[in-house]
């Protein structure tokens, strides 16, 4: 799946490739840095904290923020010029960099630790097993997708296999999972905040598991750029960095409540005690970090669980592929 997936990516970024649209300085100063995250989710609080509390300019940045509404888009919005750094799937990453891409995209920072989505069942079941969805239907992610892989290695570590013991549907986009459970399809959907809280909020929804609590932790979503762009803008990486380490901490040493009320421009459709709920549910289950390290051992757990879904094609040296440097410096300041 993996060669598909790169040569699909690769093919996209050759008609996207834009010449000299790197970062540039402003007016008031500031560099322009485009971001593009994965999705925009309640689960990457930390990032959101750096932006509405004005870490970024603190360090000379100034954030332009768009989604990539799937990593396969967001690595292309590196590959293409498109962006400068993204947040997204380490996975993604190792597609590229197992083609042999020379410029490949390399992770600098790493945001959360652990799968940030939630099984939402149609009924409570207060005292659910995985042994529970054998012989059902669960609406998953995209195959080769970090989602979907976790559900499946969460599957197996509980004796179910995939396709054969349960039914996942993996044919449906990111963004139209919620609506179709919603319309009735599946028994089980995996979602991440804010879609499983308001299917909850409706009555359509239960979340019964955490994915990120029952698989480990893992360099889940990380902040990558091109070998390149690190190259050429070494003191914006490391600006970036200082300003999410900052965030990290902060989000370390305040509430819910004091959270939600920072993030809250970020997510205006939902009340600050929406939000606060949302951001309790992931902090319980450590999602995330208070440095922007990449740790070896989560790295190589996510390797095996790409290889019990069969769609690594071969393990990443962990020292060839992450840069540590500007986290590490990031934690000396």
């Amino acid at each position: 799946m993996s060669k598909k997936y790169i040569c699909t990516l690769l093919g996209m970024a050759s008609l996207l490739l834009l010449v000299g649209c790197g970062s540039q300085s402003q007016d008031d100063g500031l560099t322009r840095v485009r971001l593009n995250e994965v999705v925009h989710s309640i689960f990457y609080a930390p990032q959101y904290v750096a932006i509405e509390m004005g870490f970024f300019e603190e360090y000379g940045i100034a954030i332009e923020l768009e989604v990539g509404n799937g990593a396969d888009r967001s690595m292309t919005a590196l590959l293409s010029n498109n962006a400068d750094i993204a947040l997204l799937g380490t996975e993604a990453g190792f597609y590229v960099f197992n083609e042999g891409r020379e410029n490949f995209a390399q992770p600098f920072a790493q945001l959360t630790a652990r799968a940030g989505n939630f099984l939402v069942a149609r009924e409570p079941m207060p005292d659910f097993s995985w042994e529970d969805v054998r012989g059902r239907t669960i609406i998953g992610g995209r195959i080769g997708g970090m989602p979907q892989m976790v559900l499946e290695y969460i599957l197996r570590e509980n004796g179910i296999e995939p396709g054969v013991d349960v039914e996942i549907l993996t044919n449906l986009a990111f963004t139209t999972t919620a609506a179709a459970f919603t319309g009735g399809v599946g028994d089980f959907t995996a979602e991440f905040d804010p879609s499983a809280f308001m299917l909850e909020q409706a009555g359509i929804g239960y979340v019964v598991a955490s994915l990120g609590e029952a698989s480990g932790v893992v360099p889940y979503t990380v902040f990558m750029a091109t070998l390149d762009y690190i190259d050429e803008n070494p003191d914006i990486i490391q600006n970036f960095t200082n300003a999410i380490h900052r965030a990290q901490v902060w989000v370390s040493e305040n509430s819910p409540a004091d959270i939600a009320r920072v993030i809250h421009p970020q997510f205006p459709e939902n009340t600050y005690d929406e939000l606060e709920v949302m951001i309790r549910r992931y902090q319980d289950i450590g999602a995330w970090l208070v440095d922007p390290v990449i740790e070896r051992e989560g790295f190589e757990l996510l390797q095996d669980i790409m290889e019990q879904s069969g769609e690594l094609s071969r393990r990443v040296d962990f020292d060839g592929f992450v840069n540590n440097d500007f986290a590490n410096r990031a934690m000396q300041r």
